[in-house]
């Protein structure tokens, strides 16, 4: 019987599992150590299935009887019965609390957890052969394709749904603002306008690429016995070609194959998934402070939420906290999955159990990249825009028209127009009259580019920006589709 710690009011023990009283259940500890386990469990249930213990444990009984259905297949031993066979689908079907809580207690007394697996695995299947059993295997062939069927799966039926539904809230705001005019800021200081659905269909273009590669993204793995070369598989059954046995395991569990390691998978392929899920969060916390400055300076808002507080003692706040929770769990993330990126590939020879503590921390790391683009796409959600400000700071920002204006009067062949624009904008007040003034001033300037110049107004200087706009939404459509 599993064993948990408990701890309600003075009392602490070990207590068996389904003794535990109100206070503290397996699913819901009363005073967890982790937001993960405690503030954020019901947004991260999913999560369980991929990352939890129970999750390993299970991964690693599938690859154990997967293995033993391709031994079957090849036929290299007796074969297995219809009722063996039935036995093993099924645990791979049903794997249960109680078959968690078999292996659990057998690791009390192993404590290694693979063999724990093994010697459940002989005891729940009740095989001709138990002997076939994790047959010339070593831990680390198990553990490889174990948290890379999970990894695979969580990025297939999380991750990636995930970051597609940040993409299409990103295209209907991008849609819906791409004509209006937007104010922006090189330096922090003010700069070309653009619209607000172009400077939205930036960050569509950015994640468009990185959801490409991860969609096409493929984990690896090995199967080849203690150091890398089917050593045991061979001194047993030397007729086999067990490099080609292992590609086409490893194959059919849709990974790639990695042929020649030490006794680990190198990890070079987790580090390549980290260090891609890392510059998607970069991603996603450029735009959390974009969409934070905008709405610092009135530009952009977010609608309040019916009995939502924004400040505990200022009533008219509506704070901009997802972006800014956002902000926070992708600083732990990548904090987290920087450090797995580098020790993960590094290992002392041909092995050494310094990365086996810290990938079971992978699911830490990727359940706080979920929760920031979760409050990301919260924050999108409530986003607006404030068409109004946008226009009233552009039309009070005529010096914006210095630049088209000195580079029209370039194609009159006027004498350095920038300085000529510079000496009478930068640094002091400037209105559009002052700059209509200068340039009829100019009289080698010809009638229509004269009148080119007088058309123009900050509102209208968006160059190609709506069509830019609309063409990476439509980019990102047929990617999502």
């Amino acid at each position: 019987m599993l064993q948990v710690p408990y701890f309600c009011g003075l009392f602490q023990g070990y207590l068996q599992a389904d003794e535990l009283p109100q206070c503290a259940t397996i699913n819901e500890m009363t005073h967890p150590i982790s937001p993960l386990d405690g503030r954020y469990a019901d947004r991260l249930q999913a999560h369980q299935a991929y990352f939890s213990e129970f999750a390993l444990m299970r991964a690693r009984c599938e690859i154990e009887v997967r293995y033993l259905l391709a031994l079957d297949e090849a036929r290299y031993f007796e074969p297995l019965t219809e009722e063996e066979k039935r036995r093993i689908y099924d645990l791979i079907a049903n794997f249960s609390d109680a078959d968690y809580a078999a292996i659990k207690d057998i690791e009390s007394r192993t404590r290694h957890d693979v063999k724990a697996c093994e010697m459940f695995l002989r005891s729940r299947l009740q095989l001709a052969q138990p002997n076939l059993i994790h047959f010339a295997l070593t831990s680390e062939d198990v553990n490889n394709l174990s948290y890379s069927i999970l990894l695979r799966d969580y990025l297939t039926n999380v991750q990636l749904p995930q970051l597609a539904s940040l993409l299409q809230q990103l295209c209907t705001l991008a849609e819906q603002w791409a004509e209006i005019p937007f104010p922006t800021r090189t330096h922090g200081q003010k700069a070309t306008p653009s619209t607000a659905g172009k400077e939205i269909a930036v960050f569509i273009n950015r994640l468009s690429r990185y959801y490409a590669q991860l969609r096409d993204f493929r984990f690896s793995g090995k199967f080849n016995g203690a150091v890398g070369n089917f050593s045991a598989m061979l001194a047993a059954l030397p007729q086999v070609d067990w490099l080609a046995f292992s590609q086409d395991f490893i194959q059919s569990l849709q990974l790639d194959f990695n042929p020649c390691t030490t006794q680990i998978e190198d990890h070079d392929r987790f580090a390549d998934y980290f260090n891609l899920t890392r510059q998607i969060n970069n991603i996603v916390a450029d735009l959390n402070v974009d969409c934070w400055l905008y709405i610092s300076r009135d530009l952009f808002s977010e609608r309040s939420q019916a009995g939502e507080v924004g400040s505990s003692t200022m009533p008219h706040k509506v704070n901009p906290i997802n972006f800014e929770n956002s902000e926070g769990n992708i600083a732990i993330a990548n904090s987290l999955l920087a450090m797995m990126s580098d020790k993960l590939t590094r290992s002392r020879m041909q092995r050494d159990l310094s990365d086996s503590t810290v990938q079971r921390n992978i699911g830490v790391a990727l359940a706080h990249s979920f929760l920031a683009l979760s409050e990301t796409l919260r924050g999108l959600q409530k986003l607006q825009i404030n068409p109004h400000n946008c226009l009233s700071k552009l039309q009070n920002s005529p010096e914006l028209l210095a630049e088209p204006i000195q580079t029209i009067l370039k194609l009159a062949g006027i004498d350095d127009p920038y300085e000529l624009l510079k000496k009478h904008t930068r640094g002091q007040k400037t209105t559009r009259e002052n700059l209509l003034q200068l340039v009829d001033s100019l009289p080698e300037l010809p009638t229509h580019l004269r009148q080119q110049i007088h058309a123009l107004q900050p509102e209208n200087y968006i160059g190609d920006a709506v069509r830019i706009c609309q063409l990476v939404v439509k980019n990102a459509r047929t990617m999502l589709s």
